[in-house]
């Protein structure tokens, strides 16, 4: 197995895993705290939006950029590049975009508010005020994550479909070569 290969596996796999965080969250983690009550629904995305800036979270998550790039650069003369090209682009822009132009101003907005200090009008427009927005986002990066998972898988597929498609015709010209060979030799 080549380098550029094991990049691309590693590549797929960081995306599958923050594919994976997005659809958590969408089917599962925001549906439950949807049944908080204001306060507690603030406090919890507060404490999620501050544990998740943590290593692991920061390898796959930003670190998917610099393999998507290098991938595309690797595969430059390759079937599978376009295939890398778009999946560099959605991720782009459908993950990381949003996550940088949405959901981490919302996060901020929401760390900045004082629970302990509001009212409960305050409390209800501060809700309001993030969590429509952040799910719409957040379902926006789990399809666009989704959608480079399943570009990301294509480009190996189409990879490996197209180097066994070579070495196939690579075998078969060998073995052409090797049967008129020996009818040369069974003709003299």
């Amino acid at each position: 197995m080549k380098t550029a290969d094991i990049i691309l596996i590693a590549t797929t796999t960081a995306a599958a895993l923050m594919a994976g965080l997005f659809y958590a969250y969408s089917c599962s983690v925001v549906i439950g705290l949807g049944k908080l009550n204001d306060i507690e629904y603030l406090k919890a995305m507060q404490a999620i939006n501050k544990e998740i800036l943590n290593p692991v979270f920061f390898a796959a998550f930003p670190g998917i950029l610099p393999l998507l790039l290098l991938n595309t650069y690797l595969h430059s003369d390759q079937s599978n590049f376009l295939l890398l090209v778009m999946a560099m682009v959605v991720y782009l822009i459908g993950v990381f975009g949003v996550t940088v132009v949405g959901n981490i101003p919302l996060n901020n907005g929401l760390e900045s508010f004082n629970i302990l200090s509001a009212d409960r009008e305050a409390i209800e427009a501060q809700r309001a005020l993030f969590e429509n927005k952040w799910n719409k986002l957040n379902h926006v990066r789990t399809i666009c994550s989704i959608i480079t998972v399943v570009l990301l898988i294509t480009a190996c597929l189409y990879k490996y479909r197209s180097t066994t498609i070579a070495n196939s015709s690579a075998i078969h010209s060998t073995n052409k070569n090797k049967v008129n060979a020996l009818t040369s030799i069974l003709n003299s």
